[in-house]
């Protein structure tokens, strides 16, 4: 197999993934609020208002605007969250808890580093192979990448609410490729999503390869 000139890996589900889950963490925050929620009903309302939420682009948005975008746009799905679980009405400053979760997912502390990543990483730098974030996720993927010291075996980081173009869309391929002068044959692209990732990086003229996660915690 030739060796790519660049590799792009997903953020979320590929280099670190969320300790215990995503409901666990909104419920030990909502405890600091005075708010007791079961993590299992947090974690499947939040997987519907995740998936019910429109792509996060932000189109004709200037890029100093775009963060104020995101915290609003994540700001929805969390209200959808707690409204689904029924609780939200017992929050006395909703507005501060939010602010708060929103805070926390862009520190360390929710996160830890899939085992087989630095090495991998590591190894690739050594071959001399440029390596590219290539994500969904929003503009705390860089204090994130810092806190978790991964930040440095990154050449390039590429972000739908940047670009305006969220995965599988091609777009978003060719902003991250146009950031290596990489054409898409010479690239591959790794990520836990068969649609976004895969599927997505394929249609792009990428090397897809699909990474399962499922049994890695």
């Amino acid at each position: 197999m030739e060796r790519p000139k660049v590799i792009f890996l997903d953020a979320v589900g590929t280099l670190f993934g969320v300790k215990g889950s995503v409901g666990k963490i909104y419920s030990q925050l909502a405890l600091e609020f005075g708010v007791e929620a079961s993590p299992e009903v947090l974690d499947q309302a939040f997987v519907q208002s995740f998936k019910a939420s429109p792509p996060p682009i932000f189109p004709d948005t200037e890029l100093e605007d775009i963060p104020q975008k995101e915290f609003e746009w994540w700001r929805a799905i969390a209200v959808k969250t707690f409204e689904s679980a029924g609780i939200i009405n017992q929050f006395a400053d909703f507005s501060s808890f939010f602010s708060e979760l929103y805070i926390h997912f862009g520190t360390a502390e929710p996160w830890f580093v899939y085992p087989d990543v630095v090495q991998s990483l590591s190894n690739w730098k050594h071959l001399g192979i440029e390596l590219g974030v290539l994500s969904n996720f929003d503009s705390r993927i860089y204090s994130v990448l810092q806190a978790l010291d991964l930040s440095h075996f990154f050449q390039s980081v590429t972000i739908s609410t940047q670009v305006g173009a969220a995965k599988p869309n091609f777009k978003i391929f060719v902003a991250a490729l146009e950031k290596h002068d990489c054409s898409p044959a010479l690239a591959w692209h790794i990520g836990d999503s068969i649609v976004e990732d895969y599927q997505g990086a394929k249609a792009a003229g990428l090397r897809g390869i699909w990474i399962n996660r499922e049994k890695s915690h």
